[in-house]
């Protein structure tokens, strides 16, 4: 797995998430959290648009290196995102009376925090490195 992998997952993931919260937030929220009020789906596609512009921040940094120094800000914004996003969604997960659909937005928020907290604290991955060197 490298860092271009990685960006292009989030990318996808956050591209997915967000066209459905910025276009259904009426279908996505009460299904989330029961008892959503309508006039807050607004909320909703605030959410989107900032998921739709973290994934536009990864889908064009995913030709860059990544990890360590190299590309610094976009990687800890991701390790933020996904680490409190993460967080969140495992406290309401566990609250909730078995939602399948929370812990299904929990799994890739657990796993691309723990591979942005990977960038961000080791470095890019070895075969990388190697190959941009030559």
């Amino acid at each position: 797995m490298t860092s271009r992998s990685i960006s292009s997952a989030s990318a996808l993931i956050l591209v997915a998430g967000g066209v459905t919260l910025l276009f259904a937030p009426d279908f996505l929220l009460p299904r989330i959290a029961p008892g959503f009020p309508p006039s807050a789906l607004w909320l909703g596609q605030l959410l989107g648009a900032a998921w739709l512009g973290m994934a536009a921040l990864d889908w064009l940094s995913r030709s860059t290196m990544l990890g360590g120094i190299y590309g610094r800000p976009v990687v800890f914004a991701n390790a933020a995102f996904y680490l409190i996003g993460a967080l969140t969604v495992l406290r309401a997960a566990s609250r909730a009376p078995t939602s399948i659909v929370l812990w299904a937005v929990a799994v890739p928020l657990v796993v691309l925090a723990i591979a942005y907290g990977w960038l961000l604290y080791r470095g890019p991955f070895e075969k990388e490195m190697a190959a941009r060197r030559g």
